[in-house]
């Protein structure tokens, strides 16, 4: 199976580098792509987004301002690892090994070898490739000799969320990385920043061993899992929290320095770890904005940013590169700190991470292309981040592998100044495992509650009424007026709609 893929990706290479060659002599040749995500970043956040926001964000907005904003772009998963493995498979996470839930720092890779990704569709349209980030896909670490079958007493589970560290040989490099699935160069985070180990790998090698140990930190907070919160485990000597953001800012600018004279385009990944827990602001942003750690926190992303940006600038490479900006899934702002501090981290949007409900996954998507992306435009397109796998492959011409990118539709001509797309549904998908569709302005959730950290996360249905939600989201955007007894019929004509995507082979490889 891998050597058949292997043939179909090396043919699909060849077709594009004669396509590559027609672009290069003319105006447009194949454009670079920087792909940044944000880690746990608000709707409600990002100034653009949200004028009542009490956190300043200049250079997001300022790249809004140069590109096109989707007011209704969401994750495919309110959490984070499913939504990571959609974007560079183009496949919904519950499809996989892995229908519900995220992987911790000692998980299995996720990725299997005969699933093909965004990265290698681009190395064989002849990107050079590159991730730096939080990986939080999972790795194969190796097991010392005496704990070989120490994995049997997990059972035949189809891939282990976590194990236990003393079992690994760290001073041997994990299998299945990113350099497997088809990046060049990476360095990365294995998982969260506040899930051990607190280490980085540079091409899928420890940078240095996770010898020490840390007790974790703010466990004991009044909010759990809040402020500068991080878990108890191991941890490399010289590792440190608030120089997470910084080191991976300057990794990106020594990958994009390292290609930009090269012949060839690139492809960065750029997953930061932030916002995300633990919210640790360097002291220049401390009280910077009006909603504590966490505003000072997004503020410090966002000025890191703007300097990565500007880097770009710099290395005049900024007009022929298209630069996402985008978030994983909606923030971990419980009601009690939108009260504290009058901020609304997920707008309007009813939920938070996690949630099956908008604020858990409605995200700011935001896609700068000089000359081919019109500036300070906005588009009201429905889309899901699984979509990144097709406009790849349609801007650059490349053909997909059969049973690749199955879940992954190409926004291109909308980027372009297309017509919108109004038919092509859009799955959603809670940490609980919850299901949702929207097709246009219609959004059925199949059961009650959040399905996710909001309370209540279920409700049993009592006889006699509706056992799943119907919203009009247009005019109903907070998800108050649940309309299933009103209008039956459009609920269950969406739950088939659900149903038939679900009931599509999950596999669909080219076996």
């Amino acid at each position: 199976m891998n050597e058949v893929r292997s043939i179909i990706l090396f043919l699909s290479g060849l077709l594009l580098i004669s396509c590559q060659q027609d672009k290069d002599s003319g105006t447009n040749p194949l454009p670079n792509m920087v792909y940044i995500l944000a880690d746990d970043l608000g709707y409600g956040d990002v100034g653009i987004y949200n004028p009542d926001s009490r956190i300043a964000t200049p250079h997001i907005d300022k790249l809004a301002v140069q590109g096109m904003r989707f007011t209704d772009a969401h994750a495919p998963s309110s959490v984070c690892t499913p939504t990571r493995y959609g974007i560079l498979t183009g496949r919904y996470c519950w499809r996989s090994r892995l229908p519900r839930g995220v992987l911790q720092g000692y998980g299995q890779s996720l990725l299997e070898q005969r699933e093909v990704t965004v990265a290698e569709v681009l190395k064989n349209a002849g990107y050079t490739t590159g991730v730096v980030g939080k990986w939080h896909l999972g790795l194969d670490w190796q097991l010392k000799e005496h704990h070989r079958d120490s994995l049997k007493i997990y059972g035949e589970k189809p891939v282990l969320t976590n194990m236990k560290p003393d079992w690994i040989d760290f001073t041997k490099p994990p299998r299945n990385g990113p350099l497997t699935h088809g990046f060049d160069y990476s360095y990365i985070l294995p998982a969260s920043l506040d899930m051990p180990p607190y280490c980085y790998l540079e091409n899928d090698t420890l940078t240095e061993l996770p010898t020490e140990y840390t007790p974790g930190n703010d466990l004991d907070a009044p909010s759990w899992a809040t402020g500068a919160f991080w878990r108890a485990g191991r941890i490399s000597e010289s590792f440190d929290f608030y120089e997470v953001l910084p080191v991976f800012i300057r990794q990106a600018k020594k990958f994009v320095t390292a290609n930009k004279k090269d012949d060839k385009p690139f492809f960065l990944y750029l997953p930061l770890a932030a916002p995300h827990t633990p919210w640790v602001p360097k002291a220049d942003y401390k009280g910077a904005s009006g909603a504590g750690q966490y505003g000072d926190f997004v503020q410090m992303v966002d000025a890191h940013v703007g300097d990565f940006l500007l880097y770009l600038d710099d290395l005049d490479v900024s007009e022929n590169t298209l630069v996402v900006f985008t978030s994983d899934n909606g923030p971990f702002w419980k009601p009690d700190f939108a009260e504290k501090f009058d901020h609304k981290a997920a707008h309007i949007y009813r939920g938070m991470k996690a949630d099956i409900w908008d604020g858990g996954h409605r995200i700011p998507f935001i896609v700068r292309w000089p000359d081919r992306v019109a500036a300070n435009s906005q588009s009201d397109q429905l889309t899901s981040l699984t979509n990144l796998m097709a406009t790849v492959s349609e801007i650059t011409g490349a053909s997909l592998p059969p049973g690749s990118g199955m879940d992954s539709k190409s926004i291109y001509q909308v980027l372009t100044g297309g017509p919108p797309d109004n038919d092509s549904p859009v799955i959603h998908h809670s940490s609980k495992g919850l299901f949702a569709v929207r097709v246009g302005e219609w959004k059925y959730i199949e059961g009650l509650g959040s399905g996710g950290f909001s309370r209540p996360a279920s409700i049993e249905a009592r006889d006699g009424e509706p056992d799943g939600q119907l919203y009009n989201m247009e005019e109903d955007p907070s998800e108050k007026n649940n309309l299933y007894a009103q209008m039956p019929e459009r609920a269950e004509e969406l739950k088939r709609k659900l149903d038939e995507i679900r009931n599509m082979n999950r596999r669909s490889y080219a076996d």
